[in-house]
């Protein structure tokens, strides 16, 4: 498969390719997350503008057609409830998946319906052979998302920049499964 399906489902989530008329949903459940985001998203201390989230969903539909990253809204019950992903940045032959949830809708296992969700679609992408979730070793709940999710601890190692957010530690936590490997949802 050349790309991912614009629409994943999984238990109670959907995941949605984002469109350019998502900027007011996107604006509002951004706003919302704020405060419960800055410890782990470095983002999140110059919150984004208007335009600036223009510009990211704009950003979406290039970087879909290079392939270079598959970006979604988390959706349950019909509500906007977070942002996620598929990313070329960890080298040939992986992804890399990113995922936030607004604190409303934390703690009923979307996150790991969404990792799973993610996991399962990208590695049945042409040329992926392992699929990895990166943390802080702070972040404590990411953690138990991979885990959940079915992926393995794959190794720590201290971040060059280090911490980049004010929760974070600067020690990257890699959790990485392969097709052979993924157990969860399969």
């Amino acid at each position: 498969m050349r790309e991912p399906a614009g629409i994943l489902t999984f238990d109670r989530v959907v995941l949605r390719r984002w469109r350019p008329d998502d900027l007011d949903a996107l604006e509002r459940v951004i706003h919302e997350s704020l405060e419960h985001l800055v410890p782990w998203m470095p983002w999140a201390s110059d919150p984004p503008t208007r335009e600036d989230l223009a510009d990211f969903l704009a950003r979406n539909q290039e970087q879909w057609a290079s392939g270079q990253a598959y970006a979604y809204g988390i959706t349950s019950e019909d509500a906007l409830v977070g942002s996620c992903g598929l990313y070329r940045r960890i080298g040939p032959g992986g992804l890399d998946i990113g995922y936030w949830l607004h604190p409303g809708w934390t703690g009923r296992g979307l996150a790991t319906m969404t990792a799973s969700a993610l996991v399962r679609q990208g590695l049945r992408l042409a040329g992926v052979r392992h699929v990895e979730i990166r943390h802080d070793a702070a972040n404590r709940a990411s953690a138990a998302v991979a885990r959940r999710a079915g992926l393995t601890e794959a190794g720590r190692r201290p971040m060059p920049e280090g911490p980049t957010a004010p929760g974070e530690v600067g020690v990257e936590v890699v959790w990485r499964t392969t097709a052979d490997g993924f157990r969860a949802g399969s």
